[in-house]
């Protein structure tokens, strides 16, 4: 394999690497250390972090792209050829669900297509019926197998993933259970009674959730559709998946173009008044008074038009979706900072007049070493907070945005994508009703965990609501 990386997979990246760094600063400081404890020691802030950790696991394999290696044919031996299709590891991973293609849309754990079709029978004779999937419950012999084929099929992957959910358990216990001094059976009693210190039972609950669900993936999903297929016979399960990269892609990405225009901005402004303050509130009210969305469509427009002149530049159409991705977070986060702009702006006018800060510059301190260790220290918890609640703000307007067709690359998958192509079929008889679903389920599972999280961020992190014990 051939391995390339795009603009978006290396801000992605860049972006967990900041974050891993601010995790051991972090853990060298009590005063930040301290806020990140009170978050740990909240059950419903642990139960969503793994969660979002489940799907940040997702994503981060989802963004290693690389081009397959061919297999060799005769005569070419000492070359290696690769083919012109990008996929990632988790396609890899999951190889067999991406490749199951059926003709057009499937139900759920269904074994016939959605539609009636003309079938030739073996005597000539053409008959209108529903004709057998190619890939879903084609391992069965009789169709009447089926629902005791799914049933043995959960029991053996609930079964398997409690198994390993156990034997990785197991292993954490003894490894506390060591330095706590404490014998292994009464730490893993003490944890499933609820007295061990912290949210453990919470996360032993979430964790064995995350897996059985995995478990119940891993051995349906090559054998039948388990959220049906969609109008080209993708299976939905897989568009589910791949679209929770895109989802954080818009909610990372968007956040480090937005910082620097916020933080820079807003301190500057509070910070020196007069004239720069004038600027810039121009600026963000201007800003703030244009409708994003005729922003967003007239910025998408003309990257349109774009790529159309220069097609040449791209070499597939990942690489084509790819740019959109990231023009697409560009634009958000060039309309979305204004209101943390505000924000640290008010907050900056009142840190200037208090009594370190008059007295750093009575003694003649630079602006710059004045606002590097007085100001910026003291905004952070605002920067914090606001990053993780306008998250989910950001995953879901990157599903409005798709559903009115301005969002990402139609080639790309996302929720918007998914609800976008549900919505014409909702008016079928029957009603071709998975896709819709599916692309729900799994933005309300994210969006509802980065919102119980964001919570917990800004208990901790906000000092009117620190609770001084």
């Amino acid at each position: 394999m051939r391995f390339t990386l795009f603009a978006t997979d290396a801000l992605f990246f860049s972006l967990i690497l900041v974050a891993v760094a601010y995790v051991f600063y972090a853990s060298r400081r009590e005063h930040l250390r301290a806020p990140w404890r009170r978050v740990a020691r909240n059950s419903l802030a642990m139960a969503a972090a793994t969660v979002l950790a489940t799907f940040l696991v997702i994503a981060i394999l989802d963004s290693i792209h690389f081009f397959p290696r061919l297999a060799a044919v005769d005569g070419d031996e000492g070359e290696i050829q690769y083919a012109s299709e990008v996929i990632s590891l988790f396609d890899l991973m999951v190889g067999p669900v991406r490749r199951q293609v059926e003709k057009t849309y499937s139900a759920p754990f269904a074994i016939y297509a959605f539609s009636k079709e003309t079938i030739e029978l073996e005597d000539g004779q053409t008959v209108r019926d529903y004709p057998r999937l190619v890939y879903g419950g084609a391992h069965l012999a009789d169709i009447h197998e089926r629902n005791s084929d799914i049933a043995k099929r959960i029991v053996i992957g609930v079964s398997g993933a409690l198994v390993v959910w156990l034997g990785l358990a197991s292993i954490v216990f003894f490894w506390i259970s060591h330095k706590a001094s404490i014998t292994f059976r009464v730490g893993f009693v003490r944890a499933l009674s609820g007295g061990a210190p912290g949210p453990a039972r919470t996360l032993m609950v979430t964790t064995a959730i995350i897996a059985v669900v995995i478990g119940l993936c891993a051995v349906l999903a090559p054998y039948y559709h388990i959220f049906g297929t969609d109008k080209v016979g993708t299976d939905v399960l897989y568009q589910a998946l791949k679209s929770i990269r895109t989802g954080l892609i818009i909610g990372t990405l968007t956040t480090l173009v937005m910082l620097p225009f916020a933080v820079l901005l807003g301190i500057s402004a509070g910070y020196f008044r007069g004239w720069i303050d004038d600027v810039i509130q121009y600026l963000y009210t201007t800003l703030s008074s244009i409708p994003g969305v005729l922003l967003i469509a007239s910025a998408a427009l003309l990257l349109d038009v774009y790529m159309t002149k220069h097609a040449d530049e791209f070499t597939s159409l990942v690489a084509r979706a790819d740019l959109r991705l990231l023009a697409l977070c560009v634009i958000l986060g060039i309309t979305s900072w204004t209101s943390l702009c505000r924000l640290l702006r008010g907050e900056t006018m009142k840190l200037r007049e208090v009594d370190f800060v008059e007295a750093a510059r009575a003694f003649g301190v630079r602006h710059t070493t004045i606002i590097l260790r007085h100001m910026v220290p003291n905004i952070m918890h605002i920067v914090m907070i606001s990053i993780v609640l306008d998250f989910s703000g950001l995953v879901l307007a990157e599903a409005v945005l798709s559903y009115i067709n301005i969002g990402v690359d139609p080639s790309m998958e996302s929720w918007g994508n998914m609800i976008n192509s549900a919505r014409l079929e909702l008016a079928r008889e029957p009603i071709v009703w998975w896709s819709l679903l599916a692309a729900l389920v799994f933005m309300f599972i994210l969006v509802l965990a980065a919102n119980l999280f964001a919570d917990a961020v800004r208990d901790a992190f906000d000092p009117r609501l620190r609770v001084i014990s």
